[in-house]
Formats: structure tokens, sequence, C-alpha cells
């Protein structure tokens, strides 16, 4: 089993930063993949980016390349989501995910950590 805390949600203006930090325990040596979904109000799950746990292989999602950035620390079993020019359908709630279980954009993961709240305000 692998156990996923996930922390960094805030409010935030649009065009501001954030950052979001996930913690992996646990199972880590058999961790594929790492990274966060977001599910706004009213609508489903959506992929934002996601790093191979080795290697260098990062993914994102259409609506936030050029803004996110996620980043690994193998040392410290953390991946961090750096997250700029943050616009207000980024609001969302926030979920650390690890191990795809078919396709790394698709939501389907199996582990979750708690979601973390993040708000952009007009």
């Amino acid at each position: 089993q692998v156990q996923l805390v996930g922390s960094g949600g805030g409010l935030v203006q649009a065009g501001g930063s954030l950052r979001l930090s996930c913690a992996a325990s646990g199972r880590t040596n058999s961790m594929s993949a790492i990274g966060w979904l977001r599910q706004a109000p009213g609508k489903e799950h959506e992929f934002v980016a996601a790093v191979s746990w080795r290697g260098t292989y990062t993914y994102y999602a259409d609506s936030v390349k050029g803004r996110f950035t996620i980043s690994r620390d193998n040392a410290k079993n953390t991946v961090y989501l750096q997250m700029n020019s943050l616009k207000p359908e980024d609001t969302a709630v926030y979920f650390c995910v690890a191990n795809p279980k078919t396709n790394v954009y698709l939501t389907e993961y199996a582990y979750w950590g708690q979601g973390t709240q993040v708000t952009v305000s007009s």
C-alpha cells in the first residue's frame, strides 16, 4: 500500500501562485507515476499533471501547460506542483494520486490522497 498526504492549497488572486506538495509513504518502491487530479464543483475529476516516479517523464493537461510545473524529490518521497498564473477556472479540490491503472492522462489511479482546496478569485 501507498499513503499520500497532500498539502499547500489556499486562496489566491488570479495571476498568483501556489505550490502543492504530496508526501508518499509505504511501498513507494511500487510506484510508477504520481501526480494530481482536480475536481471543480459540479464537474468530474480531471487530470492535471503527473511525473514518473523513476526517470524524467512529465505529463500535463493542455489547460495547465506552461503555467504548472511538476517536480519530484525522491529523497524526500515528495512531489510538488508549482502553479503559476492561476486562473479562476483552476479553482477545484486537488487530489494527489499515484499509479495510474491504465493511461496516466485518465482519472483511474490506484492510490489517492485527501483533497486540498485551491480557490482562485477574480
